[in-house]
């Protein structure tokens, strides 16, 4: 520490300490501070007098010493006199230095005086220079927060305008008498706006995010839809190497699993890729600013408007006589965008969507695509197109549960659809069968090539009894076209029901039920009622083949209804499976068998009618009757061509029937009550046709049991021949030679 400088009060000890400085350089260090504390006048000649009066007790101590000691007075004299002089000279050079240390003194405080203004200046200038480098940091700040907007750096924006707050505005506006105050508040009002712009920069490159996902949502629809058919193939092939597999649908635990090493992202790949940065940048900045639940509902009002946009403009996606569904393609192709949009929305930025709005919005597009297609199909009439809006609707429903979003609404839809298409297909295979029925020549098929009899084997199940390998072409089969054409129609018609349930179709069991019933209308009132209105014909043949074709329809009953059992699913009820055709088709196979009874009979009615006996001729025949011929041969050319493919049990009882109805109707003949008289040559003419036809009889196969129905005509002949018409009366005898003849016709031909 400096030590403070000396001052004198009394010079005399001050000038004692200078006259006795041992060197000048000390003299001048002792008399330097003396001269500066002596910068006035008074003090000045305070220093002169100290001097003066050092000098005069200096001269008489020199006088004194001198009256002593002269020669040394002398000396002393003279050194003095060179010390006066000395001093003489020193005290000028010290008004010389005073006047000259005065003189800077002055110019120091000048200098002093200049050099405060110049620090006082600097020191505004130092202030004015720090207030501008801290507004400059300000405006920077404010600057690059706008910078970062216009580089659409949104959150860096608003994490800077929140650092500006925070580091200079509100330390400043906390002091109210800070320099820059005016300034900060300035910029602090201008944050608000600063803060709108930002929100509006970021709504606009939202809006447009959003158009675009808008306009993307049918293609990445058709993305996500092509991404599920190509897991129903990896499914199918599965399937196709373990039968097991089968129990698992697309989007189960299990068809997951498998699929888990091809991945593929819908929302980002070769053919599209939807970024999300706009709306996380949306949502962080309103959450920055507090306005989150702003946003939310600004963001579902625009989804919602969204929405609305999508859904075609015309509730008819379906032209007249259209089979083409890319209309409803393109709208369940963008709802299934939209929706994508959604459920990644919910996952990637939760704040912007709940689960409840998302939901609201599914549900409401589900009920637009119910209404929209329910409408468009009114005036559908194509069982075709049908399957084809099924067939879409179900791609559409297993792209969607692979997001987690319950398609319920809409599968049960598919309920509606499917009866809507089953009342199609059963008009449509309707007209099928009544064509083919209607066509019909009742004539036993005619086959000409083995690839020919391979297609209609296949088609109807012949089964084991006609093999292609054991039949020899050209063949004819037992049946008229009508049966197979038939059997093929119920192929057709069974496969196009199941058809509708390949994918996604959990109501099999109502299929199930409802082929069984329209197989069993198609069978029985088109089919069935069609044979049966034909009984009424009177060619023989024709009801021949009718009763054929019975026989193997209800063969044919009895196999599909074993192809039901086979083919319905697990979830329908168990238990037979049982057609109404079946046995409507048996019943009517016994109506036709009567039908042939009745056109036999009445066709040897006809010829017996004919017979035009004379039953009092004169002379005796020698030839059988015309009308006997006539018969005989009828009773032999329809076994051996009409009834040929009958069963032979059947052609055995028309046969007994019609040997029995013709005995009875010739027996009838003389018992006619127009017949008053029988001579023997009428009994002979009778009893030589009655022969006749029993040795037709004789040579048919069976022909022990069809004997036994001309018993009653032949003992009733041999009767009317025997000259002792008592015998007939006579018990024992009666009964021997007579006992099938009526006895309530025989007294009256005996009386004739």
């Amino acid at each position: 520490m400096p030590r403070k400088a000396q001052t004198w009060d009394d010079y005399d000890s001050a000038v004692a300490q200078i006259i006795l400085a041992p060197s000048d350089s000390e003299f001048l260090d002792q008399l330097i501070p003396v001269l500066k504390d002596a910068t006035t006048s008074s003090r000045i000649g305070s220093l002169v007098q100290s001097l003066s009066q050092y000098a005069d007790e200096r001269e008489s101590d020199i006088e004194r010493i001198g009256l002593t000691k002269h020669e040394e007075f002398l000396n002393s004299v003279n050194q003095l006199q060179k010390v006066r002089e000395g001093t003489v000279a020193l005290t000028s050079e010290i008004l010389d230095l005073n006047q000259s240390i005065q003189a800077s003194t002055e110019k120091l405080a000048e200098q002093k005086q200049a050099l405060v203004n110049t620090r006082g200046v600097r020191q505004n200038i130092t202030d004015v220079s720090n207030a501008l480098e801290e507004s400059l940091k300000i405006l920077h700040a404010v600057n690059s927060a706008h910078e970062l907007i216009r580089k659409k750096k949104y959150y860096a924006a608003l994490k800077s305008l929140e650092d500006l707050q925070n580091e200079y505005l509100v330390p400043i506006i906390q002091n109210r008498f800070a320099t820059q105050y005016k300034l900060a508040d300035m910029i602090q009002k201008s944050i608000p706006a600063s803060q709108k712009v930002i929100s509006e920069a970021v709504m606009s490159d939202l809006n447009t995010w959003l158009f675009f996902v808008r306009e993307s949502s049918q293609f990445l629809g058709e993305v996500a839809f092509f991404h599920t058919q190509e897991r129903r193939a990896r499914q199918k092939g599965r399937i196709e190497g373990n039968e097991l597999l089968s129990r698992f649908k697309l989007n189960s635990a299990i068809e997951l699993v498998f699929d888990e090493n091809d991945e593929f992202d819908v929302l980002n790949n070769e053919e599209i890729t939807v970024d999300f940065t706009p709306l996380h940048e949306a949502v962080h900045i309103h959450e920055a600013l507090g306005q989150i639940d702003r946003f939310r509902a600004e963001y579902a009002a625009t989804r919602r408007q969204q929405k609305e946009l999508i859904m075609p403009a015309s509730e008819n996606l379906f032209s007249e006589n259209d089979d083409d569904d890319d209309a409803l393609k393109t709208l369940l192709e963008s709802v299934a965008g939209f929706a994508i949009i959604e459920k990644a929305t919910l996952q990637r930025a939760p704040l912007a969507r709940s689960t409840l709005d998302v939901d609201e919005l599914w549900d409401s597009m589900c009920q637009a695509i119910i209404r929209i297609t329910s409408k468009s199909l009114e005036g559908v009439s194509n069982a075709d197109l049908l399957l084809k809006v099924k067939e879409d609707i179900a791609l559409f429903i297993q792209t969607m549960e692979g997001w987690g979003y319950s398609a319920s609404v809409v599968n049960n839809f598919q309920l509606v659809l499917f009866h809507r298409y089953a009342d199609l297909l059963q008009r449509r295979f309707g007209s099928v069968f009544q064509e083919i029925v209607s066509t019909d020549d009742y004539m036993p098929m005619n086959i000409r090539t083995r690839e020919e009899y391979d297609n209609f084997y296949v088609a109807t199940l012949f089964g084991d009894e006609m093999p292609p390998e054991e039949v020899t072409f050209p063949t004819v089969l037992p049946f008229s076209k009508m049966y197979p054409y038939c059997c093929i129609a119920i192929g057709e018609f069974e496969q196009q029901f199941r058809d509708f349930t390949r994918e996604n179709f959990d109501h099999t069991n109502i299929v199930d039920e409802t082929l069984r019933e329209a197989l069993d209308e198609l069978l029985t009132d088109i089919v069935c009622q069609s044979l049966v209105e034909q009984l009424n014909s009177q060619y023989l043949g024709q009801i021949v083949q009718i009763l054929t074709n019975l026989e193997y329809f209800e063969v044919a009953c009895q196999k599909l209804e074993k192809l039901l059992i086979h083919g319905r699913s697990s979830t329908s009820a168990g238990g037979p499976v049982t057609l109404k055709a079946t046995e409507l088709f048996r019943n009517h196979r016994k109506t036709a068998e009567k039908r042939i009874f009745e056109l036999v009979n009445s066709k040897i009615d006809d010829l017996v009618d004919t017979s035009d006996y004379d039953w009092t001729a004169t002379t005796k025949p020698t030839q059988p009757s015309s009308y006997m011929m006539t018969l005989t041969r009828f009773l032999e050319n329809n076994m051996s061509s009409t009834l040929l493919g009958l069963p032979r049990e059947i052609k055995e009882l028309i046969y007994f029937d019609a040997l029995s109805h013709a005995a009875n109707k010739i027996l009838a003949l003389p018992l006619s009550p127009d017949v008053k008289k029988i001579n023997p040559n009428g009994v002979a003419a009778m009893a030589l046709d009655v022969q006749y036809l029993t040795d037709f009889v004789s040579k048919l196969d069976n022909a022990f049991m069809l004997e036994q129905n001309l018993d009653e005509l032949q003992q009733t002949v041999a009767l009317m021949q025997s000259e002792n018409h008592e015998e007939f009366y006579d018990i024992s005898i009666r009964n021997k030679k007579y006992g099938r003849v009526d006895a309530a016709n025989a007294p009256i031909l005996l009386e004739k």
